[in-house]
């Protein structure tokens, strides 16, 4: 497409890319978001192979974690994303790990390979944290889906996802298990996403 424009013919003799493709998706001008310091008031990195994500983080004034063997898929560096948090926390006030495998194992309509993912990120990821870092010392721990894929429907739901927090400061529930139907008995319900990540830092709203 547009191969021998005379603009095409000027930019490959720059040494540019050519123009030779039509996006009819997406366009529309750069989103400006306050960023999370200025929000939040902490400083923190986040580690995806996921462009939307990654790009979101850096929008959010977020590090972007480098990490090799990172996929965004079934096949991803698991335990590599737990050691990076590591080393990165010793320089943040915190770190998102982001990790795709559970939700295209949904999309897939694979219930195994979700639950593979899943446990994968406790052993992998959650417990090399937990064995890298001080457990003493200040810390809260945030896990949670962005949104459910349920491997029945192979697509994304709103329904509102469970999740785990822990750390100082942290008032327990009664909930003992980690699932949608027990999550779905807890005092603790956040209708507007930001809430949660309030209540998580410790926020207190007037």
């Amino acid at each position: 497409l547009l191969k021998n424009h005379e603009i095409n013919l000027k930019r490959e003799e720059t040494g540019k890319n050519p123009a030779n493709g039509i996006w009819f998706w997406g366009q529309g001008s750069p989103c400006q978001l306050p960023s999370f310091k200025e929000t939040f008031g902490i400083n923190g990195a986040e580690i995806s192979a996921v462009p939307l994500l990654k790009s979101l983080g850096i929008l959010l004034g977020l590090k972007a974690v480098p990490v090799k063997g990172i996929t965004g898929y079934l096949d991803t560096n698991y335990k590599g994303k737990g050691e990076a948090a590591v080393k990165a926390l010793k320089q943040s006030d915190f770190v998102i790990v982001h990790v795709e495998a559970p939700d295209e194992a949904g999309h897939l309509g694979d219930w195994q390979e979700k639950i593979t993912a899943i446990e994968r990120v406790d052993k992998d990821i959650i417990g090399t944290i937990l064995h890298g870092i001080n457990c003493n010392d200040n810390l809260r721990i945030l896990i949670l889906p962005d949104h459910p894929t349920p491997v029945s429907l192979r697509t994304h739901t709103c329904d509102p996802v469970p999740f785990l927090m822990y750390g100082t400061g942290i008032e327990p529930d009664k909930i003992n298990k980690m699932g949608e139907s027990i999550a779905r008995t807890s005092t603790i319900f956040f209708k507007d996403g930001h809430e949660l990540m309030e209540y998580f830092l410790g926020i207190v709203k007037d």
